[in-house]
């Protein structure tokens, strides 16, 4: 079958450089090709080209990002990988759903799936980024699925849909829907003009914040409701300065 353009695995501030290559390998396994590598604390690396494996080719032409906003700033669907509880719930999609939304969207534009750090994985204020989190049932008593095993899963579900895709309809939505970086210049234009209302406690915005971001993550807001949106921001806050 046909790799799969449009989707990005991103790996965040991975510490094992094996893992890296084992990741690789397991995405070429599956169809995928576009590997995004957030801070890495080894690479390139040795021990990342053996565990390749034949998928070096991966590696040669992953993309090396500052930051996570840096590996996301096109894309129009993020999905983030957790199984920790939070107290806050994100919306939650389970691997074979996840692929499904994966493909979907992706036929229309760019589509992220983010995997966290080895030890802790995906924090709060990553998690703030993704449309959607999805989890990989396993035991409850032991929960230590390795990094390249999780990738791997989650891409095999990714090739299975994209194998049956033909029993599900593809939905290209009616007007593009917003890159991230845009909804994250809307996030921060929003912050700050509920801190000016007075609205917003500048020493302790997050969770408000944080829900907010639930709220229009959930609505998949289109480029044209961000430039709206902004519009309303920018004309109440000049009427305040004014």
């Amino acid at each position: 079958m046909d790799s799969m353009p449009n989707i990005r695995v991103v790996l965040m501030q991975t510490s094992h450089p094996g893992n890296i290559g084992a990741a690789a390998r397991a995405m070429k396994t599956m169809c995928l090709e576009r590997l995004y590598l957030v801070r890495p604390q080894q690479f390139p690396h040795a021990n990342a080209t053996a565990r390749a494996a034949g998928a070096e080719d991966i590696l040669a032409n992953a993309t090396l990002c500052g930051s996570l906003d840096e590996a996301l700033q096109d894309a129009h669907l993020v999905i983030g990988t957790s199984t920790r509880s939070r107290s806050l719930a994100w919306p939650q999609l389970d691997p074979r759903t996840c692929a499904e939304r994966i493909l979907t969207e992706s036929a229309a534009g760019e589509a992220a799936l983010v995997f966290g750090p080895e030890r802790a994985g995906l924090s709060n204020a990553e998690l703030d980024r993704c449309h959607f989190v999805t989890a990989i049932p396993c035991n409850p008593a032991y929960r230590s699925l390795n990094l390249a095993a999780a990738v791997q899963v989650l891409c095999y579900e990714l090739m299975m849909r994209a194998q049956e895709a033909l029993k599900f309809e593809v939905v290209e939505p009616e007007e593009p829907l917003a890159a991230a970086g845009d909804l994250e210049l809307f996030y921060q234009h929003l912050e700050q003009t509920l801190i000016e209302l007075d609205f917003l406690n500048p020493a302790n915005p997050r969770y408000l914040i944080r829900r907010l971001r639930r709220l229009f993550n959930r609505a998949r807001l289109t480029d044209n409701e961000v430039n709206i949106l902004r519009g309303i921001l920018s004309a109440t806050r000049a009427s305040r300065a004014g």
